[in-house]
């Protein structure tokens, strides 16, 4: 199986410049439907399951340099991507563009920054409690939102988790390889600087996207952003946490549609 078969995708829309999204932990493709739709009018828009994530392919280690790669593959280098990543998904497209700056017009990074998280006790949590689920004992989504609800007791959280349980049959399956993630999760909350070396920036326009109530993009973080990434624009969400798109989507929307209009006006001929 190549890297490109591992990976589940949908597209969305038939005319204009290509748009591909990396969703975050936990996420799937389906996760951004409502933002590609605002967006399909005007761009052929591609959404990604991430590896370990969705209906894509698990493996045996996680590596977001592997995961940079397997996105890549997707990536027509006679037809160039806007890449549009969050979280985990940020991640990884800033390691696209790092590594393959050919394959992608323009860059958005969502709430992340190209920085080593010390802790992901949030996302050991979760992950923990999702494998402690007695999925045997489950009837209907409800019993299973019962049974979340002491360890993730925040709705909108449990609810986006649920999203990944999915019935086959008369038993449940958790989609992402929850065993994996719980094992090497310091992987994705760290970034690989060692493995980087020789590496020259993305010298394409990037758009920096964070929420005002998360501190997952802090000012200390702006120095390594913009040694990697220099034509980098840092906007800041009000009113939303880490989940931009989802706390403010028509924020969100407004927001990246201007960026990627403005890679349509620079790609324009001169008269």
């Amino acid at each position: 199986m190549s890297e490109i078969d591992r990976l589940h995708v949908a597209e969305l829309g038939e005319r204009g410049s290509r748009v591909l999204f990396c969703h975050g932990l936990f996420g799937q493709g389906r996760n951004w439907t409502g933002i590609a739709k605002s967006l399909a009018g005007r761009h052929r828009v591609t959404l990604v399951d991430m590896p370990n994530h969705g209906r894509s392919a698990w493996t045996d280690e996680l590596d977001l340099i592997a995961d940079a790669d397997a996105v890549a593959g997707l990536i027509d280098p006679a037809d160039p991507v806007a890449l549009i990543g969050h979280s985990m998904g940020g991640k990884t497209a800033m390691l696209v563009a790092l590594r393959h700056p050919e394959l992608v017009e323009r860059l958005v990074v969502v709430d992340v920054a190209p920085a080593d998280y010390a802790s992901g006790s949030e996302f050991a949590g979760y992950i923990a409690a999702m494998r402690a689920m007695e999925l045997g004992a489950i009837a209907t989504r409800q019993d299973a939102d019962a049974a979340l609800l002491d360890a993730v007791p925040n709705r909108t959280v449990r609810e986006f988790l649920l999203q990944n349980l999915r019935r086959e049959g008369d038993s449940w399956r958790w989609q992402p390889n929850l065993a994996l993630l719980g094992d090497q999760l310091d992987r994705i909350t760290g970034w690989p600087d060692d493995r980087l070396s020789g590496v020259a920036p993305y010298e394409g326009p990037v758009l920096w996207i964070a929420g005002e109530w998360s501190d997952y993009v802090r000012d200390e973080h702006v120095p390594a952003m913009e040694a990697l990434f220099p034509r980098v624009r840092r906007v800041t969400v009000k009113k939303a946490g880490h989940w931009v798109h989802s706390q403010q989507p028509e924020v969100f929307v407004e927001v990246v549609r201007r960026f990627l209009d403005a890679g349509a006006t620079e790609s324009r001929p001169r008269a």
